[in-house]
């Protein structure tokens, strides 16, 4: 029987979390990445999305957790438990991980990650009108800008196609003006 098979069995063809039964998808819990019945879980495509910080947290989706967070299999109570720990500043999910058990071995894998030690909230990419950045996007100048250690100048108005959003830096994202890369502050572009 193969892993998905297993999966599908053992989880009714629902993901694991929320019950959906939207598109599902194996979900390797990490810091592991060999894929076994023992640290994957069946997810949808939401939970995923939100797991994996591609969204913001919902915290009507999670409120689930509260019966899915008992399951027998380690990989999905480990899961709920970094959910709960993002949504902590929430009354019920702050109840729920007090309530919820984990023994020593799987308390130790959830805390891996450090997902526990984060805020629920992810920022994103935005420009200066609150519309959401992603890599590739082509954006509009809204400011002109003088380009430092350098004559460039990036007039008002200049297109700046296929740009690259600085990870660690929601505020900042890349692109080629006349050939050079440069840093570009969201604030000073628009969506184009």
């Amino acid at each position: 029987m193969s892993l998905e098979q297993q999966l599908i069995a053992r989880s009714n063809n629902t993901c694991e979390l929320c019950n959906s039964t939207a598109t599902l998808t194996i979900y390797t819990v990490p810091p592991t990445d060999q894929q076994t019945a023992d640290n994957v879980i069946y997810l949808c495509n939401t939970c995923l999305d939100q797991i994996e910080k591609r969204e913001q947290l919902d915290a009507e989706h999670w409120k689930v957790l509260s019966e899915t967070m008992w399951s027998e299999y380690p990989a999905v109570q480990v899961v709920a438990w970094r959910m709960l720990s993002r949504l902590r500043h929430e009354g019920w999910a702050s109840d729920n991980l007090d309530i919820l058990y984990l023994d020593d071995e799987n308390l130790e894998w959830a805390k891996k990650t450090g997902d526990h030690e984060q805020e629920g909230t992810v920022q994103f990419h935005v420009d200066s009108n609150g519309t959401r950045l992603y890599e590739g996007d082509t954006v509009v100048l809204v400011k002109t800008l003088d380009v430092k250690g350098s004559s460039l100048s990036a007039k008002l108005g200049t297109v700046v196609k296929n740009i690259r959003l600085v990870p660690d830096n929601p505020e900042q994202i890349e692109g080629k003006i006349e050939g050079q890369t440069i840093v570009i502050l969201t604030k000073y572009l628009r969506k184009g």
